[in-house]
């Protein structure tokens, strides 16, 4: 039954040993203002990937100083970033796991204890908010801050990067109608929206080389799913090399999709099922993946070409060798509020067995 799910699979050149992913989980309250890499995060990632898992995507690592969703977000904006970033590579490829880092830009959602920029009301759905008009200038620095992000990310040892497009952050307002109204070639059809996600991933294909993959995490619901078909579509021909299906931003009155009654997992993990039937990339869905079983009803399935498994990996870092081993992982307690958020040591499943 895990048969499929503990197979192998070649991405740019780089053999993934199985086809379970941890996702990209922020350490809030590691990394201290100037977003380095302590050693906590070492042990973090290194715990994981000695647990068997195949590809390891670091979580979302600010590329613009004033974009940070929090604080003490970990950075990835200065060279002097990388001998920390490294280490986590390190520490990964030496158990055999691959490595991506996930490149963020937090836009309407950066924390303001980190941006003095000025904002002006808005009302999305009828919601007040603040918004900030980005100015051509301030999107071709931005662009080129996720460039220089790819390049110090390869300069590190990771094998890749992924594009943080989902969770109403940067890339994905650009992308929704629901938030991005402009009327400039950033602006308007979805092409335009696409515009600077589209040049980020083309550029960083041919400066960074054929070796470097690049993946895209996306939204299911940007507004619909059939949107969201379209916008995996035109990543695929962007050159995107992996696809991860998570949330977006939702119109006002978005109703989630109709999951069959016969498929065991949520409206999140169907939509990333029914993307992958349109393109072909290989695609991760993640969201509420638990068990070994459900993992493995999905690849085998050919449902999905990747598993994310996140807060059960946070529960049991060896959760990918006790499914190999057919032995009990230990389980994500399903807390109403993941301590996770907060301080992982919180964590009811962090004491020792």
């Amino acid at each position: 039954m895990l048969v499929r799910l503990f197979s192998p699979i070649t991405i740019k050149g780089k053999q993934i040993r199985n086809r379970i992913v941890m996702p990209p989980m922020v350490l809030f309250g590691k990394a201290g203002q100037n977003g380095f890499v302590t050693e906590r995060h070492i042990k973090h990632y290194e715990e994981r990937a000695r647990g068997g898992t195949g590809l390891i995507i670091v979580e979302a690592t600010c590329v613009q100083e004033d974009g940070k969703l929090s604080p003490d977000q970990l950075g990835i904006w200065s060279d002097k970033h990388i001998e920390g970033l490294n280490k986590i590579a390190e520490a990964c490829h030496k158990h055999g796991a691959t490595v991506l880092i996930q490149l963020h830009h937090a836009g309407l959602k950066t924390h303001p204890k980190v941006s003095a920029v000025p904002s002006t009301p808005w009302k999305p759905n009828g919601k007040e908010g603040q918004f900030h008009v980005l100015s051509e200038d301030d999107i071709n620095m931005i662009l080129n801050n996720f460039i220089e992000a790819a390049r110090r990310a390869k300069k590190a040892g990771f094998d890749g990067v992924e594009l943080h497009g989902a969770h109403g952050y940067l890339l994905n307002q650009f992308v929704s109608p629901v938030v991005n109204q402009r009327e400039d070639k950033y602006g308007g059809s979805l092409k335009n929206r696409m515009h600077l996600s589209m040049d980020i991933i083309k550029l960083i294909q041919e400066e960074l080389g054929r070796e470097f993959i690049v993946g895209y995490r996306m939204g299911a619901n940007d507004p619909t799913l059939e949107d969201s078909i379209k916008i995996a579509k035109l990543l695929e021909e962007s050159g995107v090399d992996i696809l991860h299906i998570s949330t977006g931003i939702s119109s006002e009155n978005w109703t989630s999709p109709d999951v069959p009654k016969s498929f065991p997992l949520n409206w999140i993990v169907f939509s990333g099922t029914q993307i992958k039937k349109h393109v072909s990339v290989p695609v991760i869905v993640v969201n509420g993946i638990r068990t070994p079983v459900q993992a493995s009803w999905l690849v085998e399935n050919k449902l999905a070409d990747f598993v994310a498994v996140g807060r059960g990996m946070l529960a049991d870092p060896f959760w990918a060798e006790k499914a190999v081993a057919k032995s009990e992982v230990k389980p994500c307690l399903e807390c109403s509020k993941c301590l996770w958020f907060t301080n992982g040591d919180l964590c009811p499943q962090q004491k020792p067995d």
